[in-house]
């Protein structure tokens, strides 16, 4: 999962700052944070073959990110975030290779809302995908495919209005523009959800829409689910001497028509034992017609002490006939406020004729099943 880390004050910043003329920044603030994760990876088939790798961003993704603040006077407050993914392992950007691409946004905040535009998360990530049990024992855990966008995504070149908390009520709406001359709809989104908190209870629902997926949203079935087929069209090729499978949408995405997702998600803590469970329904459509995905999912975190943690997860997928269950589990031991070591594994066996890839993060495997387990390092700054 890519949850938000701890952060410490820029103080370099107001040097900067004193540079500019007559500029106001008594009441400004500015925020330099980061999450690096690192660790070592078994996967018992990937492609027909064990392997153990170096693997980077999985507990939580790798990021730097600059946040800050402007008084504007009267209630009013002017915003922005720029937050850059990377690659621990050969420092590498990610999300594409876009510099900012985890977020990117500027916007005005009062006593109601704020309202900002940019790169951003959408509703499912704000409002749904914290109750995403398995993602939180492992950061391989993401629902097949991220079909359902529970791994915590974003919507480019957005306007978005998230409301302040009232009552333990939050909503919020957003829409993302495609930029195409001529072609409003191709490749727009648009997503709206809510939540609410009360003592030990939560729950949040949303739905998000996107219209002709393509680039990094774009779809490769195979790599994503593991089918060998989608909309009865073929999504790979074999060779008949070696038995190599080959995906055939790893550079042209699949052409999707329509990416639709409602989720609903719901916690509650009992002492030191937090349950959580999700449920989700998208629909794909493609060629004319449409095939949907549900996953349901619970699982508990326990707080053993203030250092150790213990979360364990349950998955069920269903989708065009085909079935996946998986279990998630990990452990966390906090060596200081910031700094964790962590162990996790996940199994997950799929229907037949399908090849098992856990959450969109390994070569699919050459049979149903498939399992990893990690060790790894973590620390937030």
């Amino acid at each position: 999962m890519r949850k938000t880390g701890n952060a410490v004050a820029l103080t370099g910043m107001a040097l900067a700052l004193a540079a500019v003329p007559n500029a106001s920044y008594a009441q400004s603030s500015v925020t330099l944070y980061g999450i690096i994760d690192a660790g070592v990876t078994y996967v018992s088939n990937a492609g027909g073959s064990h392997q153990v790798k170096f693997d980077d961003g999985i507990a939580q993704a790798n990021r730097w990110g600059l946040k800050g603040t402007e008084d504007l006077g009267g209630g009013m407050k002017a915003v922005f975030e720029l937050e850059s993914g990377f690659h621990l392992g050969n420092g590498q950007i990610a999300n594409g290779g876009s510099l900012f691409g985890r977020a990117a946004y500027v916007g005005l905040q009062n006593d109601w809302g704020t309202l900002t535009l940019g790169n951003q998360p959408d509703m499912t990530q704000e409002f749904v995908y914290l109750y995403n049990a398995s993602a939180w024992a492992s950061g391989y855990a993401i629902n097949q495919g991220d079909f359902d966008r529970m791994n915590g995504d974003h919507l480019q070149n957005s306007v978005k209005f998230m409301s302040n908390t009232f009552g333990g009520f939050q909503f919020g709406g957003m829409y993302s523009f495609s930029n195409k001359a001529g072609d409003f709809h191709n490749g727009s989104a648009w997503s709206v959800g809510a939540q609410y908190q009360h003592g030990p209870f939560a729950m949040g629902t949303a739905y998000t829409q996107f219209n002709n997926p393509s680039g990094i949203y774009g779809f490769d079935p195979y790599a994503m689910i593991g089918v060998r087929t989608f909309f009865g069209r073929p999504t790979v090729s074999v060779d008949p001497a070696t038995g190599t499978v080959t995906s055939l949408y790893a550079d042209t995405p699949f052409p999707v028509d329509k990416q639709a997702t409602f989720g609903a998600g719901a916690s509650y803590a009992i002492g030191n034992v937090t349950l959580m469970g999700a449920f989700t329904y998208t629909q794909i459509t493609a060629f004319g017609e449409s095939r949907h995905m549900q996953v349901g999912e619970g699982g508990a975190n326990w707080q053993m002490t203030p250092s150790f943690s213990m979360t364990g997860g349950y998955q069920y997928t269903h989708f065009d006939g085909h079935h996946w269950n998986q279990l998630s589990a990990g452990m966390h031991y906090l060596l200081s406020k910031r700094t964790d070591v962590y162990l996790s594994g996940d199994w997950l066996r799929a229907s037949q004729g399908v090849d098992a890839v856990i959450g969109y993060g390994f070569t699919p495997a050459s049979t149903t099943t498939q399992a990893d387990v990690r060790i790894g390092l973590r620390h937030l700054f």
